[in-house]
């Protein structure tokens, strides 16, 4: 199945059909990095609040994560073997408040259009994602190599960039 030219100009996030939806997904993998949302934190100026939360953003991937590749190698399994990995669909995008303001998902949520880095505005190559190093291509470690009660070791800013 072809899809039809900038699509997402004219068709909102809620009529796009699974093809559509799926490309959409720039492919950076912020979504799989561990976040901890803290109710109780003092705020910096870069924090992203929502509802009195904060969500603190960290380096540490999730295990199934080809950092390299920024794909997850267990996609069609992701939520059965990882049950706190979240499904982003149409019907839960109004609480994506814990997805980077760089998320397509989001920017086109809130009306905000494609960033120009964007696959779909590039010939389908991440190349020009990775190189704005708005990716987290070589910037994790995986899950498994952490002890999670250390987190607060691994908190990162970058995930927020949000370039155009």
């Amino acid at each position: 199945m072809s899809l039809q030219d900038k699509f997402w100009e004219h068709k909102s996030l809620a009529d796009m059909d699974q093809a559509e939806w799926e490309a959409i997904c720039d492919g950076c993998a912020k979504c799989c990095l561990n976040k901890f949302i803290d109710d109780d934190a003092e705020l910096a100026p870069t924090d992203e609040l929502h509802e009195g939360e904060v969500v603190h953003y960290s380096n540490i991937a999730c295990r199934y994560l080809n950092a390299h590749k920024c794909e997850c190698t267990q996609y069609d399994q992701r939520t059965i073997l990882v049950p706190d990995c979240i499904e982003l669909t149409k019907e839960n995008l109004a609480d994506i408040f814990f997805m980077p303001t760089s998320c397509s998902y989001r920017r086109l949520h809130e009306g905000r259009g494609l960033p120009s880095w964007h696959p779909l505005l590039n010939n389908g190559k991440k190349s020009l994602m990775h190189k704005k190093q708005m990716s987290v291509r070589n910037k994790t470690i995986s899950e498994a190599q952490v002890d999670l009660n250390d987190f607060e070791d691994y908190i990162v800013r970058w995930p927020l960039n949000d370039l155009d």
